[in-house]
């Protein structure tokens, strides 16, 4: 689907299943300096923890939008580019444990003109594999620019 074709209201398809690895987590853990035990420490959630096993960091869930969102949406890169603009909202409503598969589901809230392109409006969530509960909702905000 072409990013400059969608309009107000679109719900876009969602992405393919992606797991939630302990390497992931460990990875995400280095990159932002957060090492806290129930994300890293698998003896201890074993016995500490009340999901017992260790969770996903909830920016890492949101950290993956950006590539969630390409999945689905094609940007002609000789006319636009796509710039994160922010996040407006976000909650984290249910842990995404290790070895859980995740979805995105994006529907576009609102586009608006701005001086440098249009401004993308975009709701998220992030739906577990065999669990009612999404791990995220928010809405995002994307620019894009060019012709």
């Amino acid at each position: 689907m072409e990013f400059s074709q969608i309009s107000v209201g679109d719900k876009l398809p969602e992405t393919t299943w992606f797991k939630i690895t302990q390497q992931k987590i460990n990875e995400f853990a280095v990159a932002t300096g957060d090492h806290q035990w129930i994300h890293i420490d698998q003896e201890r959630c074993a016995k500490e923890s009340p999901f017992s096993t260790t969770i996903a960091h909830g920016f890492l869930s949101a950290s993956l939008i950006p590539m969630m969102f390409e999945q689905i949406i094609t940007v002609d890169p000789t006319r636009n580019t796509m710039i994160n603009y922010g996040i407006d909202s976000l909650r984290f409503l249910e842990p995404v444990r290790v070895d859980d598969y995740i979805k995105y589901q994006f529907t576009v809230a609102d586009i608006e003109q701005k001086p440098m392109g249009k401004l993308y409006k975009v709701t998220a969530q992030v739906d577990i594999k065999n669990r009612d509960k999404p791990a995220l909702v928010g809405t995002f905000l994307t620019l894009l620019t060019g012709k």
